[in-house]
Order: structure tokens, then C-alpha cells, then sequence
């Protein structure tokens, strides 16, 4: 008689490819996503005003959090940039020209998932303070430490033009009336 023929029984896959397939990949995946955002910009460029807030806060990562006014003419309405500062070189930068007009340096970065990278998609890189501030092509407003800034005089303003006598009206008396006598 014809015996039956006994097929081994099949694994399931072992320990360790399951291992590498559930833990080791989506961990290299991420990290590899990490790797490439926080390598990769957005944006890079550079913004001028004044610095008008920066703190070190965070709860767990903590970072370097500011804001910087900007005017773009005089008498207009300011406009906040928001900046995140990873460096503490840049940091200390940025506390020595407080008070003072600054170019910012900053790389936008995009799709960092949480605010432990920051609380902006702006970084700033680099810091330089302003010496002058142009208004316009030729007028600019005098700093501290530079030389001598000779002032234009203004012009002197024109005098009211004189007008005619007018004629006499009855309502109006050459003298004074005297007072009635009693």
C-alpha cells in the first residue's frame, strides 16, 4: 500500500523579519523624512525692521522665539515676522542689536509635524544690524556714530498776503460811544 506522502508544515515568518518589517523600516522611513525636511528649504531670504520681542520657551524642546517689526514706509501699519532661532550664537547676535534696526537671515522650512522644531516655519540663520535707514533716494535718517549729517534748511514760510482796508459799516463806529450822562 501506497503511504501518504507527508508535506512539512509550513513556518510562519520568523521573529526577527517581523521585527524588521514592523519596527526597523517605518523608524527609517521617518527618520529619513526627518533627515530630508529639516536638509530641505522652502524659502530662504532675508527681512529688515526691528526686533521687538525674543524669549528662549518651550515645554519640552526649548527654542529660541521672537518677532521683528517691520515697516516698509513711514506712517504705515507695521508687520509682525514671526522667526524661531536654533543657533545660540545667533541667539546672543540678536540680544546684542535689540533696540536697533536688523536684516534677518531665514530659511523657511515646511512639514516639521510638531513645534519641538519651533513655533515658525521661519529659521533665522544669520544677523546683521543696519547702519542706515534709507526713506528715500537721498534722504536718510542720521544714526548714532556716523559722521556729521548737515541739515537742509526748510523753506521759509510765506507771509500772509495783506488785505485791502475794508470800508466802514454801519454797524461799526469810528469812537467809542460815550456813556449816557444823567
Amino acid at each position: 500500500m501506497n503511504s501518504p506522502i507527508s508535506v512539512p508544515a509550513r513556518r510562519g515568518p520568523s521573529r526577527l523579519k517581523l521585527f524588521f518589517w514592523l519596527l526597523l523600516v517605518p523608524l527609517l522611513l521617518a527618520a529619513g523624512y526627518f533627515f530630508v525636511v529639516l536638509k530641505w528649504n522652502y524659502s530662504n531670504g532675508e527681512r529688515a525692521g526691528w526686533v521687538q520681542k525674543f524669549s528662549k520657551k518651550g515645554w519640552l524642546c526649548k527654542t529660541w522665539e521672537g518677532e521683528m517689526a517691520m515697516v516698509t514706509m513711514p506712517g504705515s501699519t507695521t508687520e509682525k515676522f514671526l522667526f524661531t532661532v536654533w543657533d545660540d550664537k545667533v541667539a546672543s547676535q540678536i540680544n546684542s542689536v535689540m533696540g536697533k534696526r536688523v536684516t534677518l537671515h531665514y530659511e523657511e522650512k515646511v512639514g516639521l509635524p510638531t513645534t519641538c522644531f519651533g513655533e515658525t516655519r521661519h529659521w533665522v540663520t544669520g544677523v546683521a544690524a543696519v547702519d542706515e535707514i534709507p526713506l528715500a533716494p537721498g534722504i536718510v535718517v542720521p544714526t548714532p556714530g556716523r559722521g556729521q549729517v548737515q541739515a537742509i534748511p526748510a523753506p521759509a514760510p510765506a507771509s500772509p498776503p495783506s488785505l485791502p482796508p475794508s470800508p466802514p459799516s454801519e454797524y461799526s463806529s469810528p469812537t467809542p460811544a460815550a456813556p449816557p450822562s444823567k
